[in-house]
């Protein structure tokens, strides 16, 4: 028996139940509780395997407080073949698809001062420079720190 992938189209908007999720802080129990289903199912849904009805995603945008469109935004509605396989992500958006990533970019955006970022974004590049190696601020940062 052949391994059946996930449909492209339950893929993304599992995606998109997953970000709207994370962007309000609730846990998969939560959302699972609240929809009567458990959180192995809401994991389901997010990667795609389980293709979720439109009743019960009207419950998921309620719940989630987004439009039910919201599931749907950056969806290829052209696509007339079947889906192909995507292309491999790159790296950024894996990073801000993970519940670190996207955590560590709203509490980025929330730091108002310019100066603080920029500190921050510098700690960032130390961190992950070489251990043999020291990183230099890039020339337009040299001089601001």
């Amino acid at each position: 028996m052949a391994n059946k992938q996930p449909n492209a189209f339950d893929v993304h908007i599992g995606k998109r139940i997953r970000t709207a999720r994370i962007l309000i802080g609730m846990s998969q129990e939560r959302l699972g509780a609240l929809l009567g289903v458990t959180f192995q199912q809401i994991q389901k849904y997010e990667r795609g395997f389980n293709r979720i009805g439109a009743g019960r995603l009207y419950d998921v945008a309620a719940i989630l407080n987004v439009p039910v469109g919201f599931f749907y935004q950056d969806l290829d509605h052209t696509v007339v073949e079947p889906p192909r396989p995507a292309a491999e992500p790159s790296a950024v958006k894996r990073f801000l698809a993970s519940a670190e990533g996207l955590e560590l970019a709203l509490a980025f955006q929330r730091i108002k001062d310019a100066k603080v970022r920029r500190r921050i974004l510098h700690l960032m590049r130390s961190l992950a420079a070489e251990p043999n190696g020291e990183e230099e601020p890039p020339p337009s940062e040299q001089g601001k720190l």
